[in-house]
């Protein structure tokens, strides 16, 4: 966490954008928020950094809503958790490319977490 708090404080001083989130969590529910997920984000709060989490499943079919595309603009950084499932989600993946053009378009800090997942696995 000291990581993502000093990302933003660097981001923070070195930007003139003005966000309503420090940190934009990308997550798949079914895989991770009941306990992982809930931990991380009751963590960043705690320690005043303000996070935006979904918190309404989307139902099967619909596209990426509207308000997620805002808040993925509206936040500084992004912690993308990587699960057993994520990249079998279609809205995780349409974040997860909304995030990555920030990055390339805007500087948009992005840290993964891998969640019971070897990131190093081919």
């Amino acid at each position: 966490m000291a990581l993502v708090r000093s990302t933003c404080q660097e981001a923070s001083s070195s930007s003139k954008t003005r966000f309503s989130f420090d940190v934009f969590l990308s997550f798949r529910g079914e895989d991770t928020r009941k306990n992982f997920t809930d931990h991380l984000y009751t963590a960043f709060t705690d320690a005043g950094i303000r996070t935006f989490r979904d918190d309404d499943e989307l139902e099967r079919g619909e596209d990426i809503k509207p308000e997620l595309e805002k808040a993925i603009r509206q936040s500084r950084s992004s912690v993308v958790v990587f699960s057993k499932d994520y990249a079998s989600s279609g809205w995780c993946l349409d974040e997860l490319a909304l995030i990555i053009e920030r990055k390339r378009t805007a500087g948009h800090v992005v840290l993964p977490v891998f969640y019971d997942v070897d990131p190093s696995h081919h």
